[in-house]
């Protein structure tokens, strides 16, 4: 027999995701994905031009202090480097660690719907 959620559970569930910082809620975001798992694609642009392309990607991180553990202007993360753009792994496309920063990188992160 399958259980029905009380709409007030999904209320307080609601609530409480949007009291969240922007930072928790991304944090949470994170924790699903890398429960569930992803295919993504990290995409660099200088201006309207697409400069570089990095697939496989299962998670972007966001650095913290050693000592401080705050969080700092970048995220990192390891994929491969796409270097003809074509999303797929070809032969001598290597894994990479890649860090993108939050002020002047122009990037766009999603999950690989190709694949």
């Amino acid at each position: 027999m399958q259980s029905k959620k009380s709409p007030w559970f999904i209320i307080v569930v609601l609530f409480t995701l949007s009291a969240c910082t922007q930072e928790k809620q991304n944090e949470i975001s994170r924790n699903i994905q890398n429960w569930t798992g992803t295919n993504g694609v990290l995409d660099i642009y200088a201006g309207d031009k697409l400069v570089q392309r990095f697939i496989k990607i299962d998670k972007i991180s966001t650095a913290y202090g050693t000592d401080d553990k705050k969080p700092r202007p970048y995220r990192y993360g390891y994929g491969y480097v796409d270097v003809n753009q074509n999303f797929i792994l070809d032969t001598g496309e290597k894994k990479v660690y890649f860090e993108i920063s939050d002020y002047s990188t122009n990037y766009v992160f999603y999950e690989n719907y190709k694949d």
